[in-house]
């Protein structure tokens, strides 16, 4: 018995050290087996998003999900080590971008982050230009529009509070905008959450990092919403993509290759965390606000097929993301 043991075991050592040596060839490889290979290396399956969702009748409406070791951010030490990240970490980065764009992606994520989180002043500012964005219905709250609702315990105002108090609980001092910026016009969103973040940049000359949180849609051709789950250990999290706007619509955008650098370091420090949470860096024409400073990013967290629940899980992970890099980077 104990030499069959030993022989199954043999085989599964030797199948994923094979698998890892696969690794280098994922984007040819069949899904299935980028997954398999993704656990094997990572503890933490990929699965693919071209599955329907179906809600969880088990996710509790509450705003505050049960802390877990995947979500669990730590306090953080100002004598701790900065990060220090290499040009080689940039070619583990993907971005996604329908148009040319000129930027030095290794010097972006070398050059370093030069401020302090943890101050008395307010350095964190989140705000939604649409805010009513919700998730997959539970029936525990009226929708004003398919996967949109007033009710902020279920909105992105729930997830951008969840975000907060992570964050203050660890020392830094958040301003959350919980205007709906997308209300009553859906169309005038980023022209009034420009004027809210304006005022607070003007008001509060501290602040550091702008969060503008959103959920993504994605839908299938026939119109059924799908989702992309990222596993960690056994709870499912839902992806998030950083999206960092440009001068490439003519608009005036001097800093936006600021903006890309702190993208290229919180994607870093995410997939640290979490590996496979982060869809590719989205690189706009549009601006979306961020010239208003060299810190601002907008954020989906999940889509409308992901439940809230996994939506706050992905959020505690980014918390602990901002939380390493709270004092800068080397």
């Amino acid at each position: 018995m104990e030499q069959k043991v030993l022989r199954v075991s043999t085989l599964v050592v030797v199948s994923a050290l094979l698998l890892r040596l696969l690794g280098g060839f994922l984007p040819i490889l069949p899904s299935q087996a980028v997954s398999v290979i993704l656990f094997l290396q990572t503890g933490r399956l990929v699965r693919p998003g071209n599955i329907t969702f179906t809600p969880d009748a088990a996710d509790p409406p509450e705003l505050t999900p049960p802390p877990t070791d995947a979500t669990q951010p730590e306090q953080q030490n100002p004598e701790q080590a900065l990060p220090v990240f290499s040009a080689g970490d940039a070619s583990l980065l993907a971005i996604n971008s329908s148009f040319r764009y000129e930027a030095d992606l290794p010097a972006l994520l070398t050059q370093p982050l030069t401020w302090e989180l943890a101050a008395d002043a307010p350095t964190v500012l989140i705000l939604h230009s649409h805010g009513s964005e919700s998730y997959a219905p539970t029936g525990e709250y009226a929708e004003i529009s398919p996967y949109h609702t007033l009710e902020n315990d279920h909105n992105m105002i729930s997830v951008g509070e969840y975000i907060a108090q992570r964050l203050e609980a660890a020392g830094i001092s958040v301003l959350h905008d919980t205007a709906l910026h997308d209300q009553p016009s859906y169309n005038a969103a980023y022209n009034n959450s420009r004027e809210s973040a304006r005022q607070y940049l003007e008001q509060y000359p501290s602040i550091q990092l702008v969060l503008d949180l959103h959920r993504d849609s994605i839908e299938d051709a026939a119109g059924n919403q799908v989702v992309q789950t990222v596993f960690a250990g056994d709870q499912t999290l839902a992806p998030l993509m950083l999206v960092v706007g440009t001068d490439y619509s003519g608009l005036d955008h001097p800093q936006w290759r600021e903006n890309l650098s702190l993208a290229l370091k919180l994607q870093t420090q995410l997939e640290g965390l979490c590996p496979g949470i982060c869809r590719n860096i989205n690189l706009r024409t549009q601006r979306f606000n961020q010239d208003l400073s060299p810190g601002a990013l907008l954020i989906e967290v999940g889509s409308s097929g992901n439940s809230r629940q996994e939506a706050l899980r992905s959020a505690g992970v980014l918390a602990e993301a901002i939380l390493s890099l709270a004092h800068g980077s080397a």
